[in-house]
């Protein structure tokens, strides 16, 4: 602890004046000479702990004893010894895959503008290596861990900045390594693990995802990859003749074991425009840039490898009604376009499995298409079409002009050369029909047609085998436990497991959970109080970045980047078969940040999400920043609110308004719990989400219920409410999860004039060891079940992917349940009954201060003030205290820290941030 004097501050109220503390410099050691506090000792060892918790101050976010044992004994003043050309090269390559993104280079700002630009800026926790090891290993304020980098990997970034950062562009900040500081250094033998080759797998390019993996995906020819991209552009840089498939089925061609990321030749078929947007061979299958793989922002996978053909972004078929390839879908900002095309031209149905088969269902006008892909050294790359009955002509875009392609199936195909692309002309009069085509190998001949309502029927098990995992009980102490259920990192299929959705099937006997990286999985046997191990099973996989998930009428919903998607078990094995695209109007661009984020589900079917802005950049379409609306058929959706920036949560509320969560960036000063009114489009401040008035001002943006300050979570994910007895006076409370922190939160709020204002307190629960995405109460056992990862910044790395359990054990909360504030004060109402000899005005310390909100990211902290407490009271009943200020107003941010007893005699010590908007 940095300021000994503080924790003395802070138990100064609870010893009897003339009594002497002391308090040792290490807060190692209390020592009290009244033998009335020595016999209270567990009151004041309950406060010390608290007080030990507490961030007095900015702090590292990792505790040493959440490293790997190999800390402890690294030869640290060898490895900053250790610098030379190769050590730097080796620095210089992971800067640009891990540091670049946040902190940039001498050309281009990095996308969180408050880290650290090393050319210029001025460090604020030590720019001696040693302490820059600590901050890269352990965290640093709104900096996570880079728990990845081994010991030597991580002193080679820092020789590569201070060698070409610090040196000949920040000198005032280049420390002098001299023998005396290397002396002072922690003595050890050891260098750490050994580093990887550069061209070792890595968790994203070894993990089995499967025959297909939808994401976004460039067509690179080495031609465009050699292509450097104008000075000053380089982290966003797109060519002006880009083939992105924003929604790319990308699919393996070559047979073979180990998903698409062992293939040899693949195909993507781009669903928004039904177009094979292009094929391509070579030993690796893209370059695994991307938020989601390498976790690089402002990137998107390219291929590499040998493009056999492309097909311009353009729709694939022509529209029935006219004939023409007249492009109808959206058009964006940047006058590009987006989204399907109209569903009365052409319309993405899904996608069928059958074993290491996969089939494209879609329809062009009223036709129904089936469509298959292959590759022969004979045929070339084979595009396989079951065409249902027509009433009009159809043309399908085969390729870019230039490429050879000929069909099997009906001699009264046509295939031409029109307007720059190679098309076939499809009569209605002989629909329904079966055709192949070769597309891209000189005087190949297509080969024999395919019956595909074969493959539609369900298949052979992909994941036979289900995966065991340990059930780690919590025995916390005190009115929560937790209880970790081991994620099966350890997997055939190399899955990382970062669970980011949470639901139970209709009996509450097993749990859906879906992954980030695409997967979907059954856990079983969490529920039961006595069992030791879950039993994992994998039903779905390939899917583009699921964030939520919802079973309605028993069927499991998914929100994607791309669509939501409904899986359909079609044989009864527990593995999806059908993977159908429910609703795919979200519109998609090349940028990392937009992620889809949770889904709720009312009661008339109808389904809820929010989309993010665009991180540090204009929008380009009316999706970025909004909660979307989609109806309960699929068919419809519309924007309810705009003007957020990372809306990482939607709680659905009984009243039918939400609870919409945002993040502390660009015009978000400070993190943010917003309550919504759908009926209204109203805007809630991100001037870089679609739509937002040309007005800046603070006054035309719906203010939040509160800010969030970081101190409470650096990242908020979702909000719910409390819906079980076993929670007692918490029953029907709203609680926040925090991806940032990993903890729960109570969210205590009034509404004034239909206006919703409160604050935030820590539950006591210990962090969990990952950050919370979401969570579900099980009606079966009344427990919280919650689930997270750790991927994006949060404080808590030590696990990829995390399941928990939340148990209340009965014993006392002791915590601020509701609040009010009005012109004759704030009113603070607790779940139990308090000692009134510890209400007192000196149990209480008050600050206010406000947040300035703008094109900056985040906020600094303004009129600070500290409010000496004028008068305090206690309700009859014990449980509300009311406390006044003589400058009470309205404020971006409110806390009160409050040190109390409770009539049990157990401490009650704690802070609720709040927000005022008015003083009823």
């Amino acid at each position: 602890m940095e300021d000994p004097g503080r924790l003395a501050d802070f138990f100064a109220i609870y010893f009897p004046r003339g009594k002497s503390m002391v308090i040792s410099s290490k807060c190692t050691m209390v020592r009290e000479s009244s033998p009335a506090i020595l016999a209270d000792m567990k009151f004041i060892m309950t406060l010390l702990l608290i007080a030990l918790s507490h961030p007095l101050s900015a702090q590292m976010l990792l505790s040493e004893d959440s490293l790997p044992e190999y800390e402890k004994f690294i030869d640290h003043a060898r490895l900053i010894k250790s610098t030379n050309r190769r050590v730097i090269n080796q620095g210089k390559a992971i800067y640009k895959n891990v540091c670049n993104n946040c902190h940039g280079d001498i050309n281009n700002e990095g996308s969180v503008p408050t880290s650290l630009r090393f050319a210029s800026g001025k460090f604020q926790h030590g720019s001696d290596p040693y302490t820059m090891y600590q901050t890269i290993t352990r965290g640093w304020r709104t900096m996570p861990p880079q728990v990845q980098l081994t010991p030597r990997e991580k002193y080679a970034v820092i020789h590569y900045i201070r060698s070409q950062y610090l040196k000949p562009h920040n000198p005032s900040q280049l420390f002098k390594v001299t023998p005396e500081f290397l002396a002072k250094l922690p003595e050890g033998k050891s260098l750490g693990p050994e580093p990887a080759a550069d061209d070792r797998p890595r968790p994203w390019n070894s993990m089995d995802y499967g025959d297909f993996l939808i994401s976004t995906y460039e067509i690179a020819t080495p031609e465009k990859r050699a292509t450097p991209a104008p000075q000053g552009t380089e982290a966003d840089y797109l060519a002006p003749d880009a083939n992105i498939a924003y929604k790319g089925i990308a699919l393996r061609l070559d047979p073979g074991k180990g998903g698409v990321s062992e293939g040899k030749t693949w195909s993507t078929f781009e669903h928004d425009s039904l177009r094979v947007a292009g094929v391509w061979q070579g030993s690796g299958f893209i370059d695994w840039k991307s938020i989601l793989f390498d976790g690089s922002h402002v990137t998107r996978p390219r291929t590499i490898g040998k493009p056999l053909f492309e097909t311009s972004d353009t729709p694939g078929w022509a529209n029935p009604e006219t004939g023409n390839f007249d492009d109808q879908r959206l058009v964006g900002l940047d006058q590009l376009r987006y989204g399907p095309l109209p569903r009365k031209w052409a319309h993405y149905k899904g996608l069928y499995k059958h074993g290491s088969q996969t089939i494209i269902s879609y329809s062009v006008g009223d036709a129904d298409i089936l469509e298959k892909h292959g590759y022969t050294e004979q045929h070339g790359f084979v595009r396989h079409l079951n065409i249902g009955k027509s009433t009009k002509d159809l043309i399908v875009r085969l390729a870019n002009a230039g490429t050879s392609a000929s069909v099997n199936g009906h001699d009264s195909i046509r295939i031409s050369t029109a307007h720059n692309f190679v098309t076939a002309t499809i009569p209605a009069a002989i629909t329904p029909v079966k055709l192949s085509f070769s597309i891209g190998k000189k005087n190949a001949s297509a080969p024999t047609t395919i019956d595909l309502t074969a493959f539609t029927k369900g298949g052979p098990s992909q994941w036979p085998q289900a995966i065991q995992a340990s059930i780690k009980r919590g025995t916390q102490d005190g009115p929560f436990q937790w209880d970790n259920y081991d994620v099966p990192q350890d997997n055939p299929w190399k899955s990382r497991i970062r669970t980011t959705g949470i639901e139970f099937s209709p009996d509450g006997k097993s749990i859906i959970v879906c992954c980030w990286d695409g997967d979907v999985w059954r856990v079983d046997g969490m529920t039961g109080s006595q069992a030791k191990t879950t039993t994992w099973k994998r039903i779905a996989s390939g899917l583009f970045q699921p964030l939520g998930i919802v079973v309605r009428d028993k069927k499991i919903y998914i929100t994607c980047r791309d669509q939501i998607v409904c899986l359909h078990d079609l044989n009864g094995d527990g593995e999806t078969d059908f993977y159908e695209n429910f609703n795919s109007d979200s519109q998609v661009t090349n940028h990392f940040h937009e992620f889809a984020m949770g889904l709720q589900s009312d009661e008339a079917g109808n389904f809820y999400y929010a989309r993010s802005g665009r991180h540090a950049r204009p929008p380009l379409v009316p999706h970025h920043g909004t909660l979307l609306k989609v109806s309960a058929d699929g068919s419809k959706t519309e924007i309810l609110a705009k003007g957020f920036r990372a809306a990482n949560g939607v709680c659905l509320n009984a009243d039918g308004t939400f609870f919409v969560t945002d993040q502390e960036g660009h015009w978000n000063p400070m993190n943010r719990i917003n309550h919504v009114l759908p009926s209204k489009n109203y805007f809630y401040g991100n001037m870089w989400g679609y739509g937002a008035p040309e007005d800046s001002s603070d006054s035309l943006m719906e203010q939040p219920l509160c800010w969030v300050d970081r101190k409470f979570d650096r990242s908020p994910a979702e909000l719910l409410w409390v819906d079980s007895k076993k929670w007692g006076p918490l029953d029907g409370k709203l609680i926040h999860l925090s991806y940032g922190h990993g903890r729960l939160s109570l969210v205590p709020h009034e509404t004034i004039d239909g206006k919703k204002q409160g604050g935030m307190v820590r539950l006591p629960i210990p962090d969990l060891p990952t950050g919370i995405m979401r969570g579900r109460f099980n009606p079966e056992d009344g427990q919280l079940y919650t689930c997270g990862m750790a991927a994006w910044a949060t404080s808590q790395t030590q696990k990829k992917g995390g399941l928990f359990r939340i148990r209340a054990t009965g014993k006392p909360f002791d915590l601020p349940t509701d609040l009010k504030v009005d012109k004759d004060g704030v009113h603070v109402t607790f779940s139990n009954t308090l000692d009134p000899t510890s209400v007192t005005p000196s149990a209480l310390t008050i600050q206010t201060w406000d947040y300035e909100r703008s094109a900056k990211y985040g906020s600094r902290v303004f009129n600070k003030k500290g409010h000496p407490v004028t008068s305090v009271t206690l309700s009859p009943d014990g449980k509300t205290l009311s406390f006044k200020i003589n400058e009470l107003s309205t404020c971006w941010q409110m806390s009160v820290n409050y040190r109390l007893k409770a009539q049990s005699g157990d401490a009650v010590v704690g802070e609720i941030q709040n927000t005022i908007h008015t003083l009823e």
